[in-house]
C-alpha cells in the first residue's frame, strides 16, 4: 500500500512544478505527486495536467513525495546488493526462465536489448554489461519467482522484502494511471480494470564495476543498450553512481542524473501505442558513469568505473487484456487522425518483444 505522507497540505493550488533536465530540447520535470494523492479535485486535476504534458513532451518525469519511505527503497536496495553478492553459483541455480514466464536470474552478458526496429542494428554489438533479478507477480500457476529463500535467513527476508516492495510499486502505478486517465480527459479509474492484476515485473539491477579499458577498446560498449520500454509505465530507483541517458529530440544522449527520494517514471511502447502515439517513449540507455580512481595507470588516469544499482518495476496492463487506442486519441473513418495500431493482447506483445532480448 501507498505509504501515508506525514502532516496535511494546504488546500490551495497545486506546486509550481520543477524543471530537472532541460537540454537539447529534452525537457524533464521534478512533480510533486503528494496534492495528488492526498490533494483537493482542483489540485489532483493540475497533477494530472502535468505528468499527460510531460509524457507528451519528453516520456519522462521525476516523482517525489510518490508514497514509498525512503527507508523502503533504502531496504530494497541493500537486499538487492546482498543478493548479488551471492555466489555464481547460488545465483546461477535461480536462472531466468522462458519469455513466458520472465522470473529469474540473468547473468552477465546474457541480454542485449533494443526497440523492435533496431533489431538488425545491434547484430554485432556486444551484450550489455549487466546482471538482473526478474520478480514477477507472486502465485501465477506455472511461473514461479525464483527465490533464494531455500538458501539461507537472508534469502528469506530477500523474498519478504521484494514482495512488499512490489505491492508498494502496484499501487504507486495505479495512481499514475490514474493521473494519467484525468490528464487525458477520461474517467480517473478507465485504467483500474486494465492493471488490478499487477502482471508487473521488479527488475534489480546490478551493473558490475568496471575497468575503463573496456569501453576504450570497444566505443560501443555500454552497460545497457539504447532502447525503450515494453509496457505501460516504469518506476525507476537509481542510486548516486549515475550514468542514464535520455535520447533528445536532436539524437543526442542527455543525462538524466540521480535526485534523492525521487522516482523516474518514463512511459512505455505498449501506453505510446494504446494513446495513439499522442504519448512519448523515448529512447534511453545506461553508460558509464563518473570514474574513480583506484591508483590509476602510468599516467595517473583513474582506471574503475564503479558498480551501480538499480531498480526498476515494469507496469502492464493485465496479461489477458485487449489493448487498441484510446477514445479520444483517434477519430474513426477520418485521415487526419486514424487509429494507427491494430488491437494486441498484452501478453502477446510482451512476450514478442521479451523474445528478441534473449
Amino acid at each position: 500500500m501507498i505509504v501515508p505522507m506525514e502532516g496535511n497540505l494546504p488546500q490551495q493550488e497545486c506546486r509550481p512544478t520543477v524543471t530537472a533536465v532541460e537540454k537539447d530540447d529534452l525537457v524533464i520535470p521534478v512533480i510533486d505527486f503528494a496534492p495528488f494523492l492526498h490533494g483537493t479535485p482542483a489540485e489532483r486535476h493540475a497533477v494530472a495536467i502535468s505528468v499527460i504534458n510531460a509524457f507528451k513532451g519528453s516520456g519522462f518525469l521525476y516523482l517525489k513525495d510518490h508514497g514509498i519511505a525512503p527507508s523502503v527503497v533504502t531496504r530494497v536496495f541493500d537486499s538487492s546488493a546482498h543478493f548479488f553478492a551471492r555466489s555464481q553459483d547460488q545465483k546461477d541455480g535461480l536462472g531466468w526462465t522462458t519469455p513466458q514466464a520472465n522470473r529469474g536470474y540473468v547473468k552477465t552478458g546474457q541480454e542485449k536489448l533494443n526497440t523492435p526496429d533496431q533489431t538488425e542494428k545491434t547484430q554485432g554489438v556486444p551484450p550489455d554489461l549487466k546482471e538482473t533479478m526478474e520478480i514477477g507477480r507472486e502465485g501465477v500457476d506455472g511461473m514461479p519467482n525464483r527465490w533464494p529463500d531455500h538458501l539461507d535467513d537472508d534469502g528469506r527476508r530477500f523474498k519478504e522484502t521484494m514482495l512488499g516492495f512490489f505491492d508498494n510499486c502496484k499501487a504507486l502505478h495505479t495512481e499514475v494511471m490514474r493521473a494519467i486517465a484525468l490528464g487525458m480527459n477520461l474517467p480517473e479509474h478507465h485504467f483500474d480494470s486494465f492493471v488490478d492484476a499487477g502482471d508487473n515485473n521488479l527488475r534489480l539491477l546490478h551493473y558490475p564495476e568496471v575497468n575503463r579499458k573496456v569501453f576504450q577498446s570497444n566505443p560501443s560498449q555500454v552497460r545497457a543498450a539504447e532502447h525503450s520500454d515494453y509496457g505501460s509505465i516504469t518506476l525507476l530507483f537509481q542510486d548516486r553512481r549515475g550514468g542514464l541517458q535520455v535520447r533528445s529530440p536532436h539524437g543526442t544522449f542527455v543525462d538524466v542524473t540521480p535526485m534523492p527520494d525521487t522516482v523516474v517514471v518514463n512511459a512505455g511502447d505498449l501506453l505510446a501505442r494504446w494513446s495513439n502515439d499522442l504519448i512519448k517513449s523515448t529512447r534511453h540507455r545506461v553508460v558509464e558513469p563518473p570514474l574513480i580512481s583506484t591508483g590509476g595507470d602510468a599516467t595517473g588516469q583513474p582506471d574503475v568505473y564503479p558498480d551501480r544499482y538499480s531498480i526498476a518495476y515494469f507496469c502492464n496492463p493485465n496479461h489477458n487484456r485487449w489493448i487498441e487506442a484510446l477514445p479520444g486519441t483517434y477519430e474513426a473513418g477520418e485521415s487526419l487522425r486514424p487509429a494507427k495500431y491494430p488491437g494486441i493482447l498484452t501478453g502477446d506483445y510482451l512476450v514478442q518483444r521479451l523474445q528478441a532480448t534473449i
